[in-house]
């Protein structure tokens, strides 16, 4: 029995020292918040639950992954100057003036081409838009100086820029042609690009002298396609984009966008029904 007595005199030393810690604890925890009827303590000594929340995941839908675009090789020489100080290829070194004239279709005498690319086809859907302004652009001195510099404005024909009402973000193609320049449906390539304008042709020759040339102004290029561009003329153009009817090449970025279209170098009048809008009246 004397054996007894002693054990349980350190068995209650342990049950008093736990008492005073568990005390302790609930001091300490008050001074920085309160404790609820569940034991749990608020404020900023709150005793998380055994629950786990996990975050809330809505459905999204997957990013739109960005176009990608093909190069083709050139038919013969490159340009014999840089780009964006040809006066043939960057538009923007020639420039324009206003000027009045019909803000609609014009029918124009002469000889039909049937394969002319078609200005409707850069809409999806093809449309006929309003026409907001009509423009004439600088004629190119090439004898004033080695790079050549701006002439008076071209009166023939009356109209040579067309300002055409868009939305913002709307996607623009490539007028529609049905002549491939290159095996894979290719139709037109790029001579010329820059954030806002890009320059087209519709043959494999890196100038505008040959064939149909489009310019597009006032809208924003196709990042990727401006990237590739740049690319292949740091690589000394050998290689140009080449896209298929339908390609976005860019996308609007106010109400209008500014079309110019020339065939054998020449500019030619955008409002003509016959060449640039068969099919449509008004």
């Amino acid at each position: 029995m004397k054996s007894l007595r002693y054990l349980w005199m350190p068995a209650l030393f342990i049950l008093v020292a736990l008492l005073s810690l568990a005390h302790a604890q609930r001091l300490a925890a008050q001074s920085t918040g309160s404790i609820s009827g569940t034991g749990s303590i608020s404020g900023n000594g709150t005793i998380p639950s055994s629950a786990v929340y996990l975050p809330l995941v809505a459905n999204q839908a997957a990013p739109t992954p960005a176009p990608t675009y093909a190069a083709i090789p050139i038919a013969g020489a490159p340009i014999d100057r840089p780009a964006h100080i040809h006066g043939d290829l960057n538009l923007s070194l020639r420039s324009y003036v206003s000027t009045t004239a019909e803000l609609t279709l014009v029918d124009i005498e002469g000889h039909t081409d049937v394969n002319a690319p078609q200005l409707a086809d850069i809409f999806t859907p093809a449309r006929l838009p309003q026409f907001s302004a009509v423009y004439q652009v600088h004629d190119w001195d090439w004898g004033c100086d080695s790079d050549g510099c701006r002439g008076a404005p071209l009166t023939d024909p009356p109209v040579t820029l067309l300002e055409m009402a868009t939305s913002v973000g709307e996607a623009i193609s490539i007028p529609s042609r049905d002549p491939q320049i290159y095996g894979g449906g290719y139709k037109a390539m790029v001579l010329y690009a820059e954030a806002t304008r890009i320059t087209l042709v519709y043959t494999r020759d890196d100038t505008p002298a040959h064939g149909y040339v489009v310019h597009f102004e006032d809208f924003a290029v196709e990042p990727a396609l401006l990237a590739l561009y740049q690319q292949l003329n740091e690589a000394g153009r050998q290689q140009l984009p080449a896209l298929h009817n339908g390609e976005k090449i860019g996308a609007a970025t106010g109400a209008t966008i500014k079309v110019a279209v020339r065939d054998t170098g020449k500019f030619m009048d955008p409002r003509s029904r016959k060449d640039w809008w068969v099919g449509f009246v008004r």
